[in-house]
């Protein structure tokens, strides 16, 4: 009979050579040499979707010995992330990790979501949450941020407590279903609505709350009517 006191065996580490990274990245040459290099040190596999940079992004993340895929003109972000799909997709690899490259993210704490995936194999969704430190955050992004959450939260039909945090795993099997029509910043939140109306599991992992010298590329009037926009779409739509 097996003793209900024993202690569960800790779940097997994830293989890293199962894991790449995928780092989006525009005008990032000031931070994305040291992004990618860091992450290199934990994840061997890096490839830097560089989206039309017109500095040295593309040879700052060479040097730092990641992939580099180009694209000609500036697509949005949603386009370069959908490029690192297809790309990495075909190579087989089962997880992707997906970071900013402007430093906001921690590559070390990759570690938190590969131990997070061995715990849960298969689970199809992992995403930061920087909530708790939030009162870090500047004042109208933690307000924004929150009122974003709840209602994202609401259309899926999962409760994601920071949906516009980038720092993410897919694994390969939701990754087919994320090649939607968006291609900008509103693209990260669709992935959100299509896990969640796909019933997928969408799991939380604590991050650091880092906010420095970094440049937001978003564009609060232009990128916040797109992302009400497709929430009215789906909102249109009914839960599976």
């Amino acid at each position: 009979m097996e003793n209900p006191s024993r202690t569960p065996e800790p779940s097997p580490p994830l293989n890293p050579d199962r894991v790449a990274v995928l780092i989006p990245a525009y005008q990032e040459e000031r931070h994305i040499r040291e992004v990618a290099a860091r992450a290199r040190a934990v994840i061997p596999a890096v490839l830097v979707i560089d989206d039309g940079s017109g500095d040295a992004t593309a040879r700052e993340a060479a040097e730092a010995g990641a992939e580099v895929i180009r694209h000609p003109r500036n697509q949005g972000k949603g386009a370069a992330i959908k490029t690192g799909f297809r790309t990495l997709l075909a190579r087989g690899f089962e997880y992707v990790i997906i970071l900013d490259g402007d430093g906001q993210h921690l590559p070390e704490e990759i570690g938190r979501f590969l131990e997070t995936a061995a715990a849960c194999p298969g689970l199809p969704f992992l995403i930061g949450s920087r909530m708790r430190e939030s009162a870090r955050m500047p004042l109208l992004r933690r307000w924004t941020n929150r009122l974003l959450s709840r209602g994202i939260s609401r259309l899926c039909g999962v409760p994601v407590p920071d949906t516009q945090c980038g720092f993410r795993m897919v694994h390969r099997s939701l990754i087919p279903a994320l090649f939607c029509e968006s291609n900008a910043f509103e693209y990260e939140t669709e992935m959100i609505l299509i896990a969640g109306r796909r019933g997928c599991p969408i799991r939380s992992v604590a991050i650091s709350t880092i906010y420095a010298d970094e440049v937001s590329r978003i564009r609060p009037l232009r990128d916040g009517w797109r992302i009400l926009r497709l929430l009215a779409r789906y909102r249109k739509s009914p839960l599976r």
